[in-house]
């Protein structure tokens, strides 16, 4: 009985509540100063898909939408404002016209380098857009026209950022395997963007003068600037999420390699891309020693160039370079050849426009996702083998008679009619190129990832791309114009149309087909 009596243990029940804080067990806590910061307002939203999707497309609609808006006021500003004479107006349109594209072409490449060595893609999209506010600002209070000159250099600039950071943004999202999709609905809103801000500007113009135009225009870009202020990239929203779930689970934010949680495998829209572990590469698309040593210092600091020589980004390229050239040609001729033809005054000419690009609202988006679905090399195939009958039959047309009273509706009409047709191949070849180069360079960078890093040479991709495009842009009018004057209107586009075929052949024997795992020659090993 004495052994189960309890005094013996009283002394020992009374000491516990004494004991010294000190001594006193607790739980480990961190302190204050060490707890991470909460997590942003809206964290969840502002780096979703849907929103990154939408704060790029804004990027590059705001972009084209200021492009347009300026076009037709620039010859005003020209003869109003800066008092040229009438005989150097259209030569300084061309040249400022031309000013963009150059800056364009030479900040794409770039832009692409310093971005992928960068940590950030927000910072460069808003640098990007300060110079495109900055030029806003040049082409609405200069006064010279230098000042117009560095007005279109920055817009060239701004342009060349939301193109090659805002896809870089968007692989980064969405992933390659999607990207079809999304490029097809990006480039539909460039087309609204390029459709309606001519006739905005001029309307513009005309009721309020400079103020309206530029005062819309300013606008555009606050609006693009509180979006992309609003973005919140993946890996930043990967990384509060790391903390949130550490801190639920370690009580503090930095947990050690042996305890750290494995990502997830449920993922949806907002599952962060780089935070899910990227698939084991496949053998085959391992490069050779000489690569990875990176002993080569362009392989060094411009690793894209190591895949230039592959056949399949070579065909990419050109893919992307004749749809450019393509729209070069028509915005360069089209407007003379519909004058000289037909008599068009400058408002019936740019209405032809609606019939190039109206398709291409619901062809774009189409063809993205066919490209996602089956393959840019199909789609490629497609879209160039149709551009090419199309073109040839613009030489069938009837020249009309220079009578007056001659009815010329049925000719216009059909004129009409192949622009349309015209507008649906365009649309069909928007996402090929940049679809089939990102699911080249995707393979690479799995198989290789000690050569082009941890977010790979994505952003050096889509700033080759740009530079390419930018240069069949430039190029497009200067041989559509000597071609015209050379060979007319009709049999222009009948090399056009030569150049199609070619490029459908070249885009079957050499793009990807679905599924497919082409093994990386390089070319030149001697």
């Amino acid at each position: 009985m004495g052994i189960q009596s309890a005094p013996s243990r009283s002394p020992i029940a009374f000491v516990v509540p004494t004991m010294s804080p000190a001594l006193r067990p607790t739980t480990a806590r961190p302190p204050v100063e060490n707890q991470p910061p909460p997590p942003p307002v809206g964290l969840r939203w502002r780096s979703s898909t849907w929103f990154i999707v939408s704060t790029v497309g804004m990027g590059i609609f705001t972009d084209m939408v200021l492009y347009c808006l300026i076009v037709p006021v620039l010859p005003f500003m020209l003869q109003d404002r800066i008092h040229l004479p009438d005989d150097q107006i259209q030569s300084q349109v061309s040249n400022l016209l031309a000013v963009y594209a150059a800056a364009s072409v030479i900040s794409s490449p770039i832009t692409g380098l310093l971005a992928d060595k960068w940590g950030t893609r927000q910072l460069p999209f808003l640098l990007g857009l300060s110079a495109l506010l900055i030029a806003t600002f040049l082409l609405a209070l200069g006064q010279t026209v230098l000042a117009l000159v560095v007005a279109r250099a920055l817009q060239g600039l701004s342009a060349a950022v939301v193109w090659v950071v805002g896809l870089a943004l968007l692989v980064e999202t969405v992933g390659s395997d999607r990207m079809g999709a999304v490029i097809g609905s990006i480039y539909s809103l460039m087309t609204v963007g390029g459709l309606i801000s001519p006739v905005l500007g001029g309307i513009l113009y005309r009721k309020t003068g400079y103020t309206g135009v530029f005062g819309v225009s300013i606008a555009i870009v606050i609006m693009d600037l509180i979006m992309r202020l609003l973005v919140i990239e993946r890996k930043v929203a990967l990384q509060h999420e790391q903390q949130s779930v550490s801190k639920l689970q370690y009580g503090h934010d930095r947990p050690s390699p042996e305890t750290a949680p494995f990502p997830s495998n449920d993922t949806n829209e907002n599952t962060p891309l780089l935070g899910q572990r990227r698939p084991a590469g496949d053998p085959r698309y391992r490069l050779s020693s000489k690569h990875t040593s990176k002993k080569s210092f362009l392989a060094r600091h411009v690793p894209i160039l190591v895949l230039l020589p592959h056949p399949r980004m070579l065909t990419s390229l050109l893919v992307g370079f004749i749809q450019a050239l393509l729209f070069g040609t028509f915005d360069s001729t089209l407007p003379v050849a519909a004058k000289e033809t037909y008599g068009f005054n400058s408002l019936r000419a740019g209405l032809l426009f609606l019939a190039l690009g109206t398709f291409d609202l619901f062809i774009g988006p189409l063809a993205g996702w066919a490209a996602d679905r089956f393959s840019p090399r199909a789609v490629a195939v497609v879209g160039y083998a149709w551009l090419a009958p199309v073109l040839t039959l613009f030489r069938l047309l009837a020249v009309p008679s220079n009578d007056a009273g001659v009815d010329t509706s049925r000719e216009i009409a059909l004129f009409c009619l192949l622009l349309s047709l015209c507008g649906i191949g365009i649309a069909i070849v928007n996402a090929p190129s940049l679809v089939e180069a990102g699911l080249i360079v995707d393979a690479y960078h799995r198989a290789n990832p000690e050569l082009f890093g941890e977010r790979g040479p994505y952003a050096q991709l889509y700033g080759l791309n740009g530079m390419i495009w930018n240069l069949g842009l430039a190029v497009g009018p200067l041989v559509a114009g000597a071609l015209k004057t050379w060979l007319g209107f009709g049999n222009m586009l009948a090399v056009m149309a030569a150049l199609c075929a070619g490029t459908a052949v070249l885009a079957f024997v050499f793009m990807g087909r679905k599924g497919d795992d082409e093994v990386f020659e390089e070319a030149g090993d001697a």
